[in-house]
């Protein structure tokens, strides 16, 4: 199998690399020692399996494994870490196996043993609270010609559905997502409100409520120079948000 191990400690990443290098019965892709370099190189690379550890700093392992369920052919995950409080958190996201460190080499052998990927089924249930309600990411992830960008939540200033596409405007520029409105306002409901049926907009970022020259509703966000219109069934929320009630 084609594995890559994902850990911010060096020393970790060389353990199981010298375990692998001596089991001899796989190939060591690359490593990663964050989540953002480790969704880069999935994306590359595509391994089959990822050796991934779960408390990193930015984005934990946990969030890595929900960002694969964009993909066609999700790797399978193997997590790796010194906290076993995160068993039961790991086994609830159908990882192939847990393994704490130090990794030993009879069980990294075994839980590659087990490794199969999962079906497109356990990896919608990333996304999901125990309740069914869906788990609300810290970054957006967009697949470009340059590979995953990962946007921060908190950066947003709205997400706009265009065709196909939903537009994610933040403060580095725009990327484009798949996902739709409905999940991202069911996803992000806390945070983001509807103004328009193609528009959620960041409460955080809300200055004004205003009227273009034709009489048209439409809100101007802090940190972007055009205003966005809104529909006048959403003003009264809109008014309700911006007076804290």
């Amino acid at each position: 199998m084609r594995i890559l191990i994902v850990d911010d400690e060096s020393l970790a990443r060389e353990r199981i690399k010298r375990i692998l290098q001596e089991q001899n019965e796989h190939e060591v892709l690359g490593e990663a020692a964050n989540g953002q370099e480790a969704l880069q190189k999935i994306d590359v690379l595509h391994p089959d399996v990822v050796l991934l550890d779960i408390r990193m700093p930015g984005i934990d392992g946990l969030e890595v494994a929900r960002h694969l369920v964009s993909m066609d052919e999700p790797p399978a995950i193997i997590f790796t870490t010194a906290y076993d409080e995160y068993a039961l958190e790991a086994f609830k996201v159908h990882a192939v196996d847990y393994l704490l460190k130090p990794v030993r080499p009879e069980r990294l052998s075994e839980a590659l043993h087990k490794a199969l990927k999962p079906n497109k089924v356990q990896w919608k249930s990333l996304n999901r609270k125990e309740d069914g309600t869906p788990k609300a990411r810290t970054h957006i992830s967009s697949r470009t010609r340059r590979g995953i960008v990962l946007v921060p939540v908190g950066d947003i200033y709205y997400f706009r559905a265009e065709h196909k596409y939903v537009t994610v405007r933040h403060k580095e520029g725009e990327v484009l997502i798949e996902d739709t409105l409905k999940e991202l306002e069911t996803e992000f409901g806390e945070r983001f409100l509807r103004v328009h049926r193609n528009c959620l907009v960041s409460m955080e970022y809300i200055q004004a409520l205003e009227k273009n020259a034709s009489g048209q509703p439409c809100i101007r966000l802090r940190g972007v120079s055009e205003t966005l219109d809104v529909s006048r069934r959403h003003v009264a929320k809109v008014r309700q948000v911006m007076s804290g009630t």
